[in-house]
């Protein structure tokens, strides 16, 4: 959030939104983005009227938010840099749990229950791959993912790693899939 933005808290900034319904600005790298696509379910979630200023990329978007011409953007990792030189006031982190590299810094879910929305990366392989390749791709994955000097990394990062098996990860893509789903159809988004 912009430091200028009079809301301190997620408390405060949803009493706020709450009291001039459509008058906090809400950039996003653009329509269907990440960032675009988190603050609608935080609308959806809250009950929130928030217009949403979509541009081409984050990086404009960010441009405007650090220059006051917008209020809030849900950022992404990169915005962890902003935040610790004191040229972004973080709200809350939309992660499950607290964040290691912030570990200060509240969840939304803390305000809003339920609410959770992370960024993943995953690897994938053609439909017909041999199940042993699969299995071995897997461990030596999970293996990596478990190194200390990986997880430092992905922690500084910003970034949490899930080790697991592949019929876990092929459950969190259904999972996510129909949820951001339900965002998309709140939220009326078309594309282009």
């Amino acid at each position: 959030m912009n430091p200028s933005f009079p809301a301190k808290t997620v408390r405060q900034f949803i009493a706020y939104a709450k009291a001039d319904p459509g008058k906090i600005s809400m950039a996003s790298g653009g329509v269907g983005s990440g960032n675009h696509l988190a603050g609608e379910l935080f609308k959806l979630m809250a009950g929130l009227n928030i217009m949403h200023v979509p541009y081409r990329g984050e990086a404009p978007a960010m441009t405007d938010l650090l220059g006051g011409a917008e209020d809030v953007m849900f950022g992404s990792v990169s915005s962890i840099e902003y935040i610790r030189a004191g040229k972004l006031r973080p709200l809350a982190v939309t992660t499950a749990a607290r964040s290691e590299v912030l570990p200060e810094i509240p969840t939304v879910g803390d305000f809003v229950p339920g609410y959770e929305e992370s960024s993943f990366f995953g690897v994938g392989a053609p439909r017909n791959t041999p199940g042993e390749i699969i299995d071995r791709l897997n461990a030596e994955i999970n293996v990596a993912l478990a190194d200390p000097k990986i997880k430092a990394e992905l922690t500084n990062l910003g970034c949490t790693a899930l080790i697991g098996r592949p019929a876990d990860f092929g459950r969190l893509i259904a999972e996510e899939t129909a949820k951001w789903g339900k965002v998309v159809k709140f939220a009326g988004i078309k594309a282009d």
